[in-house]
């Protein structure tokens, strides 16, 4: 098995589409309230902002220019975009590329590896319900659930140089060498041809029990 190192903003200083796969098999951890959290990343999904790289991505939150919603996408790499979706869940990205160019690595769904207790308790309070626990971080919202990051309050948290905020600290760990079973195809539940072959930018560990189910987004299929 290949050994975890601290991330570096140098890993994460490229294109969103060529970052995602070396996120794969890396670990998330976060620490609050004293309670400790980690998760190994399985699934992830690439998204680039207005005039990055050479395709527009129309599924992307900064594909019309900055916002207040999608400004820690444009900010230094390393730090954590968490955004509501749906109005509910609290989703996790992982900035990357340029300060001052839009990039976001969506973390999909993972295996929890330490703090299974914590986790499964804030799931519950959350859903009510954990049927099985390769389901704790099975979905962004699940994921963000159980790792206990929120929105508005933890948006632009630090996961390369840990600094508390809202009490809570994250960092990322990578593996020295990026895992070869990896697989590619459309993003999940994205809307029309962003959700489509177009941009096979969801990454996954092939055969991972983790990984959430694929399902196309509005109009993606006749796309």
């Amino acid at each position: 098995m290949s050994a975890l190192r601290p991330a570096r903003r140098a890993d994460l200083d490229g294109l969103p589409a060529d970052v995602a796969p070396r996120l794969l098999g890396g670990v998330l951890e976060t620490v609050i309230a004293g309670e400790r959290v980690a998760v190994r990343l399985t699934e992830v999904e690439a998204y680039h902002g207005l005039g990055t790289g050479p395709v527009p991505d129309p599924g992307s939150h900064a594909r019309m220019g900055q916002t207040p919603r999608n400004a820690t996408m444009w900010g230094e790499p390393g730090h954590l975009y968490v955004y509501l979706s749906h109005g509910i869940h609290s989703c996790v990205n992982v900035v990357c590329g340029a300060e001052g160019v839009a990039g976001g690595i969506l973390l999909r769904a993972g295996e929890i590896v330490e703090g299974a207790d914590a986790a499964t308790r804030r799931r519950l309070a959350r859903r009510g319900v954990v049927r099985s626990p390769r389901e704790l971080a099975s979905g962004p919202g699940r994921l963000g659930d159980a790792v206990g990051l929120k929105h508005p309050i933890h948006d632009g948290i630090d996961a390369i140089e840990p600094t508390e905020r809202a009490g809570a600290v994250a960092s990322l760990r990578v593996r020295e060498q990026p895992l070869a079973t990896v697989v590619s195809g459309p993003r999940v539940g994205v809307a029309g041809i962003a959700g489509t072959e177009a941009f096979p930018w969801r990454f996954w560990i092939a055969g991972d029990p983790t990984v959430s189910a694929f399902r196309w987004g509005r109009g993606a299929r006749d796309a």
